[in-house]
């Protein structure tokens, strides 16, 4: 793991960064930064847009902060496994929780689905998208996770390329070890598609159409029932010990 400063500020921010360059700052960051963090002109912050690695840079401004100069790169940018997290969407601060916590876990993709028993019909993105920006910008990491807009799961599954690997997280199947599950000959080079229903469960329809997908891993959390955001965490943690960044490291 690279070495990290967790004492500096950072900082999103949708702008290209080179050394000298002048980002200008949106209202709430510069209110953040002079309101909230209580930083003035000459103080460092770090930086970073998903593109270009991180950056120190320096707060700029008379009486608040109102922009930022770029000066030194501290991390190159680096790359998130191939792992997408498709999920029923919960509701506000539980979607809100999921969200941040499958970014932390590494995810490079969140894809939301409509099943049958999906009690949330309309997602947010860009609460969705405020949520990954901020989990990205507490915890280190460089590259922000994609937000797709909703689609009925059997829309997703007829559009998904077939070498990717299947994740299906079925609490309905037989209960045996996930991690020997997941660790036994699979291989996920076409990437890996996390799969978390509803808190209803999958309807028999939706699991029939699941259980014929491709390259299709039908795997049981554990003995006892998780929520749909506990499974989601418990899915990622399984998935990267097993085939992800966390098994081979960089």
């Amino acid at each position: 793991m690279p070495e990290l400063d967790f004492r500096a500020p950072r900082l999103f921010v949708d702008a290209a960064l080179s050394p000298g360059e002048r980002v200008p700052l949106e209202r709430n960051q510069s209110n953040y930064l002079g309101n909230v963090l209580r930083l003035s002109a000459g103080e460092s912050i770090l930086v970073f847009n998903g593109r270009d690695g991180e950056w120190q840079a320096q707060i700029i401004g008379r009486k608040r902060p109102d922009s930022l100069e770029i000066l030194i790169r501290s991390r190159p940018q680096d790359r998130l496994p191939d792992i997408a997290y498709v999920f029923a969407p919960l509701k506000h601060a539980r979607l809100d929780y999921m969200v941040q916590k499958a970014v932390e876990m590494g995810a490079s993709k969140l894809q939301p689905v409509l099943t049958r028993f999906t009690q949330v019909s309309r997602v947010n993105g860009e609460r969705m998208r405020a949520n990954v920006i901020e989990a990205a910008e507490q915890c280190g990491i460089l590259s922000l996770a994609d937000v797709a807009e909703p689609m009925p799961l059997d829309r997703f599954l007829s559009q998904r390329q077939p070498e990717r690997l299947l994740v299906f997280c079925d609490e309905a199947a037989e209960t045996t070890s996930p991690l020997q599950a997941l660790q036994n000959g699979l291989t996920a080079a076409g990437g890996i598609d996390i799969l978390i229903g509803p808190e209803g469960g999958f309807a028999e329809e939706e699991r029939a159409l699941l259980l014929r997908q491709p390259r299709t891993l039908r795997l049981s959390l554990g003995p006892r029932i998780l929520r749909a955001d506990t499974a989601g965490v418990a899915a990622l943690a399984l998935v990267q010990a097993a085939l992800g960044d966390w098994a081979s490291p960089g």
